[in-house]
């Protein structure tokens, strides 16, 4: 058998070099790889990360801002967003499509149900980029964003195809026009990176945007190539935080009669502008706050001025102020309410004050300057205290500096003090300026026993995962300016204003309750210099508290240049001060956990009645019947009607016939005049306080006009022996409406 020869094949040996060495090379990029775990300087687990994990945002909602009853005034509440897909790549049917056919007929329906012309969705719709393909998708910005369940199912309707909604997050405010200035608004803002947020714009929704705003989590997950989840991979969820919540000292109910009132008068008046604040006095706390231009938060306003006018802007105050300079008066012992003045025009070197009437009331009492409303008789005052001690009292009661509420950009204002004529106009509430929230502060001393009070709005910030409370607010007093008894000497004498037949806030009489306060009538300065004049031209106000002898709220309300048709400047004013105050009152006194207890007594309208038989039932009820006259049939009565009474206060029951002449002793100036008035018998007081002597003794019966003096003393003045005082002019009589 032949040996069969070896042949040494080249084409197959060259084969295994190459394979042999492509394996080599395979071999050691592998191990390699699982040794460094990195190709060309790249992490190769960063970048299947990048490719195949993946994760979705979970939304945190913004805090909820509350009432003080813990009712919603603002929070998030489910909306929709617009989407429009516009690549043909997502229709794989044509019969069924699945993006925006017809970009022209889209826009013009879209546009009669978003905030966007039909012009500037076709554009969205229409527009390429630069490789010059179009995108998938496109949203609308603002526009398609916190769209209404109502709206989407109406485009719904439209089966437009390419229209998609996505679930979102709107900010939503219940009550529409509702202390907006205060709370502002908040928007969905699109940030940088493409993410959206909503952030505060104004009012304390910018304020407190870090506080109100909450921390976004996230899902983190695996997919594969095709972006389905991998089975049994692992999701890290890193769950949402909530913002904090805020609760305010704003009453709902209150807020709410404020608001209808204003609404109603800027209707028949239309002024230029309105202001109202509500507060308590026994703590600070504003229980409502609006103005005049307003808006909607949920709608808003192009033309709006956005400034918070209570805080943020200063007026003339005009006769309001004048509640100060007395208290300034009383407290610094320099008023005598009978002592008479000069009130023709009074002059400051070469300028002349003078009153409404232009030519005053001859010689008055200070008391009746004051129900008069009379620039004179504060005047006179000023130079009786001298001007340094007025203008301590000012800066006793925070005028010309920051109340501190707890809002931003609070405007201080302005006392004038350089000239005479500063310090002058001042003491009658023009030339300085105020800000309507010094006003409330300030005001707060005269119905809380001389004690000033903080104003502020926030009650406390409340984490709302956990219910914890961050931050506290407490009432917090500012000092006391006034004794307690020149604040009850100051309460009686704006009562007078509304009783007296010289006093100028009739219009502020309520059915219910007894209302102490002040009118204002303030001439507005012209940017160019000068006043404005006219009865359509002034800023109008009141600035009162109720009840008059407890007083449990106290109000500013100011409106400037309202057209009037001949009505008197304090109409519109009253119209938004006399309901809200009553109503007001008359749901604390539901809620009586809202308000300091006060044991009070229900009274009737007796009039017809047998005085003597009510006189029992009234004292048996804690309270003190006097009856004016001889007795027998009630003909009047004061106070009117029914409401509720504070125990121990008087109830005064007019017959026919003489009167007897009761014991004055520890009697306000303000019942004696009351008494005075529905007698009819020639009364004088003298002094202030409360009375301590009378010069005709105790169930006289008195038939003829002779005239009886009554001795009034404050509590701090009774310990010193009683003096001959002169009387040096007549006190007037009082009004009952």
């Amino acid at each position: 058998m032949k040996k069969k020869r070896f042949r040494f094949q080249w084409g197959a040996f060259l084969l295994l070099i190459f394979y042999g060495g492509l394996f080599f090379l395979l071999f050691t990029r592998m191990v390699t790889l699982q040794a460094s775990g990195e190709v060309e300087g790249q992490e190769l687990a960063a970048k299947a990360a990048a490719k195949y994990q993946k994760e979705s945002a979970i939304t945190a909602n913004r805090g909820k801002i509350y009432d003080t009853n813990g009712k919603v005034i603002a929070e998030d509440t489910l909306s929709y967003r617009l989407v429009a897909v516009v690549n043909e790549s997502a229709t794989t049917n044509p019969k069924k499509p699945r993006h925006v056919v017809d970009p022209e007929e889209t826009a013009e329906v879209l546009a009669e149900y978003i905030d966007m012309d039909k012009e500037a969705i076709y554009h969205r719709l229409t527009k390429r980029r630069d490789d010059g393909t179009l995108p998938y998708q496109v949203e609308f910005g603002s526009a398609g964003r916190g769209i209404s369940h109502e709206i989407m199912n109406q485009i719904k309707e439209e089966e437009l195809p390419g229209i998609l909604f996505v679930s979102d997050l709107k900010r939503y405010y219940p009550n529409g026009v509702f202390a907006s200035h205060l709370i502002g608004f908040a928007l969905k803002e699109e940030n940088k990176d493409g993410t959206v947020t909503t952030k505060g714009k104004m009012g304390l929704e910018l304020t407190y945007d870090e506080a109100l705003t909450g921390e976004n989590g996230k899902v983190e997950y695996q997919t594969d190539a095709f972006q389905y989840l991998l089975p049994n991979s692992e999701k890290m969820i890193t769950p949402a935080k909530d913002g904090d919540d805020i609760y305010l000292t704003l009453d709902k109910t209150i807020q709410s009669f404020v608001e209808d009132a204003m609404t109603r008068v800027e209707k028949e008046y239309n002024p230029e502008s309105m202001t109202a604040v509500v507060a308590d006095p026994k703590t600070g706390k504003i229980l409502a706050m609006s103005q005049r231009p307003t808006f909607n938060p949920e709608t808003r306003s192009e033309n709006m001025k956005w400034l918070n006018e209570v805080i943020e802007e200063t007026i003339e105050p005009g006769s309001t102020m004048k509640i100060f300079t007395l208290a300034s008066a009383i407290d610094s012992g320099n008023w005598n309410p009978n002592e008479t003045y000069n009130s023709a025009p009074y002059k400051v070197h070469d300028r002349v004050i003078r009153d409404h009437n232009r030519v005053g009331w001859n010689w008055i009492t200070y008391l009746e300057g004051f129900q008069r409303s009379s620039n004179t008789s504060m005047a006179h005052l000023l130079k009786k205290m001298g001007d340094d001690v007025f203008l301590d009292y000012l800066d006793r009661f925070g005028f010309g500096q920051k109340t501190g509420i707890d809002l931003p950009n609070e405007a201080t204002g302005i006392i004038l003090s350089q000239y005479p004529i500063n310090r002058v106009t001042t003491s009658f509430g023009q030339g300085s300026t105020v800000t309507p929230i010094q006003l409330i502060q300030g005001m707060t001393a005269i119905a809380n026993d001389g004690k000033m009070m903080q104003p502020y709005v926030i009650d406390r910030i409340v984490d709302s995962s956990t219910g914890e409370i961050i931050e506290q607010h407490e009432p917090k007093e500012k000092g006391q300016p006034i004794s307690k008894e020149t604040a009850k000497q100051v309460q009686e004498i704006l009562a007078s204003t509304l009783t007296s037949k010289y006093g100028t806030a009739k219009d502020f009489v309520l059915d219910e309750y007894q209302v102490a306060g002040k009118t204002g009538t303030a001439e507005i300065p012209k940017a160019s210099g000068g006043y404005y004049w006219g009865a359509d031209q002034f800023l109008y106000s009141f600035l009162g508290m109720a009840p008059a002898d407890d007083p449990q709220l106290i109000m500013y309300v100011s409106v400037e240049k309202p057209k009037l048709k001949g009505k008197l400047g304090s109409v519109p004013v009253a119209e938004v001060f006399n309901p809200v105050m009553q109503n007001s009152l008359k749901h604390l006194n539901i809620n009586p956990e809202d308000v300091k207890a006060v044991d009070r007594v229900a009274i009737q309208d007796y009039t017809g009645k047998n005085a003597e038989a009510m006189q029992v039932e009234l004292a048996n009820d804690g309270l003190k019947p006097i009856i004016v006259g001889a007795g027998g049939e009630i003909i009047e009565q004061y106070p009117k009607g029914k409401q509720k009474l504070v125990k121990g206060s008087f109830v005064f029951l007019k017959t026919a016939g003489n009167s007897t002449l009761p014991n004055f002793t520890e009697w306000s100036l303000r019942n004696i005049l009351v008494f005075k008035t529905m007698s009819g018998m020639e009364i004088e007081a003298v002094g202030e306080g409360f009375a301590v002597s009378q010069s005709v003794s105790p169930g006289t019966v008195i038939s003829d006009r002779a005239p009886i003096v009554v001795n009034l003393k404050t509590p701090a003045e009774s310990f010193i022996p009683d003096v001959d005082v002169s009387p040096e002019g007549e006190i007037e009589n009082i009004e009952i409406e």
